[in-house]
């Protein structure tokens, strides 16, 4: 067992373990983090860990350096193989682990890898990502003699995806992986399911040979928008490597970025379960919001996070929740975490059942005009400040309502602006959406103006 170390602290992000491996990230230092991790969740009472890895090359070598730490510290680790993070989530309900941690580096490049944790069901970041830098450099770890042993449940989660889907007219769909860990869950799933079913690069590759793993990003669905055209699909369905993340696609070629893919979503939820809170980023449109409230939903913004949205999930029982990052999250009928595969499939059964294809409910979705999140360097000590300056300006203007819940969004009777501060960035993250282009330039101008009395240089609007 390697000694203790001081982790690089640039690993330590807001919402998990992320470096590049080799270099900021090796075995060792996994090893170290299951050691730390392994402490805190035995010293909660813990007594076992549910660990999974994705399909980077450096997975497999870090996830059996993870599971020596933990071991060390008295814990049974029960290993679940590769897969995509959903179901390690899946397996620490169904196993009943005290915790859980995936090593995945998500949608980053093939050079990058990670470790997502979960502790007692909950998530496990912010504060309690450092605690396990604070552990490692204080040496102060629990041991123990544990044991690893194997526990797939391949076979209970693919089975747990396809209950209920099923009934309605058979649609045609296609899905991308992405070559990401996914890529043999959704196969399986795909071979059982009504319709006609087209998957590209099902093939789990480390090295993404077909594009980047993140179907947020437009360019990288350009092969999805190509077999939708081809097979004359009904829609399309992407995921980031490690399926958690959800990029969609209509008929007609375009993009349903998150907002309005949870806006689809949201009806059966409320048609089910009348006034129950759905829950979106402050980056959401309004169009979501006053779509939820239209069906007789109380909508409510939260802070930008995967993490911070499961936990107001938690807090206010909200069935529903979902972030433009493609995160969405299912209570409804399901176990609350964010499962890109099972959100693809209640989108499915939603379609299925329906007389209107997926490409007329976006049009039936009132248009806006707005900008895309804008990302722009600022320095990690300035850029909350530069927050704190702006909401100090605009407290007691008339003609606008404030949200300062993550950031400022700055309502007007020409839409909306915001700028926040990133979590795991040293930058400024802006967007505005307006219902047409004189309102959009107006927004543009509020927000260049609050940007420029703070010294900040202006990002690129075009």
């Amino acid at each position: 067992m390697a000694e203790a170390r001081k982790l690089d602290p640039t690993i330590l992000r807001e919402y998990d373990i992320r470096g590049v491996v080799g270099k900021t990230m090796t075995a060792d230092d996994v090893r170290t983090v299951g050691r730390a991790f392994g402490s805190i969740v035995a010293r909660e009472g813990g007594k076992s860990v549910a660990v999974g890895y994705d399909g980077r090359l450096s997975s497999p070598e870090l996830e059996a350096a993870l599971v020596e730490g933990l071991v060390a510290c008295g814990l049974e680790v029960k290993r679940i193989g590769r897969g995509p993070t959903p179901m390690l989530y899946f397996a620490s309900y169904t196993l009943q682990a005290d915790a859980a941690a995936m090593i995945t580096g998500s949608h980053n490049p093939p050079e990058y890898n990670g470790i997502k944790m979960m502790l007692k069901g909950q998530s496990f970041f912010g504060a309690d990502i450092q605690r396990i830098g604070q552990v490692a450099a204080a040496d102060d770890f629990v041991s123990g003699e544990g044991r690893p042993v194997d526990a797939p449940v391949t076979d209970s989660y693919v089975e747990r995806l396809l209950e209920g889907v099923g009934g309605g007219r058979p649609l045609t769909i296609a899905w991308d992986p992405g070559n990401g860990a996914l890529g043999e869950v959704l196969r399986r799933v795909c071979d059982r399911l009504p319709g006609r079913h087209i998957v590209i690069n099902e093939k789990i590759d480390g090295t993404f040979p077909a594009h980047h793993p993140d179907p947020t990003v437009e360019k990288y669905l350009e092969q999805l928008k190509a077999a939708v055209a081809e097979h004359g699909c009904d829609f399309g369905v992407a995921f980031d490597g490690d399926g958690d993340r959800i990029g969609v696609i209509d008929s007609k070629g375009r993009v349903l970025w998150g907002d309005q893919l949870l806006a689809v979503l949201s009806g059966e939820v409320l048609d089910e379960l009348p006034g129950a809170t759905i829950i979106a980023d402050v980056k959401a449109s309004q169009v979501l919001f006053d779509e939820v409230a239209r069906r007789g939903g109380a909508p409510l913004m939260w802070r930008t996070g995967h993490s911070l949205i499961k936990a107001k999930m938690a807090e206010t029982g909200a069935p529903l929740a979902g972030e433009m990052s493609g995160h969405i999250f299912f209570k409804h009928r399901y176990y609350g975490f964010d499962d890109a595969l099972y959100a693809g499939l209640r989108l499915l059964g939603i379609v299925a059942a329906s007389d209107v294809s997926l490409a007329e409910m976006r049009d039936r979705l009132p248009g806006m005009v707005n900008t895309p999140e804008l990302r722009f360097p600022c320095p990690e000590d300035r850029k909350f400040k530069v927050i704190d300056e702006v909401k100090g300006r605009l407290a007691g203007l008339d003609g606008i309502t404030v949200h300062d819940i993550d950031g400022v969004r700055v309502q007007s009777d020409d839409g909306w602006w915001l700028l926040r501060a990133s979590n795991t960035q040293d930058v400024l993250v802006a967007r505005c959406e307006a219902a047409d282009e004189a309102g959009l330039t107006r927004l543009k101008g509020k927000l260049s103006e609050q940007l420029t009395a703070s010294g900040v240089p202006l990002p690129d609007f075009s």
